[in-house]
């Protein structure tokens, strides 16, 4: 069955973000979007009845506050499914540490930005150094700020759908991304 409502849910979703809004509004066709704008493992306050699939893209399991957490989301996640509903994600595998030079990293350069990052390992999470320069004029302006990411091994992922009760149907992975699917 076809659902026409798609929702998405994060602390840092296109809820806050005016153009990502506007982009996912321009490529949603006939589909109805809800932006929720909250936290990620509220998720089931925005689900009305069984869902057929989940997914979770992207960096949002590393931004979780710990690995409780993400096995918190995942017994949730299960919950809200259908049978034979899917769960699908993707995220980006710190668990081995960058050494050297190769903790640095260039995001994004232009006439007005330039974007750089560095890494810093701690045993259960990677803080992650921006540094920005941005030009506004003729003045280039900078600011420093960090956070952290959760080092997520894939077996331990792994692990822990299957203590949700899942199958996994599909693993990948491609340049550090890793793409799991999961069936209820």
């Amino acid at each position: 069955m076809w659902r026409s409502r798609v929702t998405r849910s994060s602390s840092r979703a296109a809820g806050s973000r005016p153009r990502a809004r506007a982009e996912l509004s321009e490529h949603a066709g006939d589909v109805d979007i809800a932006i929720v704008h909250g936290n990620l493992l509220d998720f089931e306050q925005h689900v009305h009845g069984p869902i057929e699939l989940a997914v979770c893209m992207v960096d949002t399991l590393v931004h979780l506050e710990s690995k409780a957490a993400v096995g918190d989301l995942f017994a949730k996640v299960h919950r809200a499914l259908e049978p034979g509903g899917r769960f699908v994600i993707t995220y980006r595998d710190l668990s081995r540490e960058a050494l050297e030079l190769d903790r640095f990293i260039p995001v994004r350069a232009d006439d007005s930005t330039i974007l750089t990052c560095f890494l810093e390992y701690e045993p259960e999470t990677v803080k992650v150094h921006d540094l920005v320069y941005r030009k506004v004029g003729d003045e280039w302006t900078f600011r420093k700020s960090f956070y952290r990411k959760l080092r997520l091994a894939q077996a331990r992922v792994e692990a822990q759908l299957q203590e949700a009760g899942f199958a996994l149907t599909e693993t990948g992975v491609e340049r550090g991304f890793v793409t799991l699917v999961a069936t209820r």
